[in-house]
């Protein structure tokens, strides 16, 4: 199986293809193209591919552009930081429309979805996209309900500092350090937090974007982060998350 990817930026690029690799050792990167002008050159000259992954913010303009330029009937998965195009996107020949940072499971149902519709009218991917659209335009929490003594307080979203596990309890922390413990564990907060907002630093921390003052190389290729109230261990960026955490801090 042979892909074409189309992005601008470099590093994304490579991250999407180590990634792909990551799948399925098989799959090959036959192509990149990393603007409008440049794809609809060399797909109108006949460069082609079992599937596309196409990023939709492109350094000449959205690669919705190329799809009106030159017919293009190979199956895309949309690769991109917004979700307000997911309509647009499914006009078309788009099977899955996924928000980076990209996760590889979600890679891998993309690339297993493409092998399941391969050979099957449009019609059967149309079907999906009232329920992908959904999932795309969920609302994430806007606060959380805490127990403070007899106290029942109640913490915007947008005051929180991080949310750490310690001892098999997790705790969301706040601009004063106070923290309060949550009946939630780091996996389930990932998806009920933006993940715009919030990312998944190593085990022990889902940090807020807004709080992290500064990132630092450390070494065996680990980031750190400083952050008030996260030290230790706690503020080192794991190895395996440092390529996506840099495409979230980039966004």
């Amino acid at each position: 199986m042979n892909v074409i990817i189309i992005e601008d930026e470099k590093l994304s690029a490579e991250h999407l293809a180590t990634m792909i690799h990551r799948v399925d050792a098989s799959i090959e990167v036959v192509h990149y193209f990393d603007s409008v002008k440049s794809a609809v050159k060399g797909l109108a000259n006949g460069v082609s591919a079992d599937l596309l992954f196409v990023d939709i913010h492109l350094a000449d303009g959205l690669s919705f552009e190329i799809f009106s330029k030159v017919e293009v009937e190979t199956p895309i998965i949309f690769t991109t930081a917004y979700d307000q195009y997911a309509i647009k996107a499914f006009k078309w020949n788009s099977i899955d429309y996924l928000l980076k940072p990209i996760g590889i499971e979600e890679l891998r149902t993309a690339i297993e979805k493409y092998h399941r519709y391969s050979g099957r009218p449009q019609t059967t991917v149309l079907d999906n996209l009232s329920l992908a659209y959904q999932q795309l335009s969920k609302s994430y929490k806007s606060r959380f309900l805490v127990k403070s003594g007899q106290t029942i307080d109640s913490i915007k979203v947008e005051d929180i500092l991080h949310f750490q596990t310690q001892d098999s309890v997790t705790f969301l922390v706040i601009a004063n350090g106070k923290r309060y413990p949550i009946d939630y564990t780091l996996e389930q907060l990932e998806a009920l937090v933006s993940p715009a907002d919030f990312f998944r630093i190593n085990r022990k921390i889902l940090v807020r974007i807004s709080s992290i003052e500064k990132v630092s190389t450390h070494f065996n290729n680990r980031l750190h982060i400083t952050a008030k109230y996260v030290e230790g261990e706690m503020a080192i960026v794991s190895r395996e998350r440092v390529q996506g955490f840099k495409l979230w801090l980039d966004h």
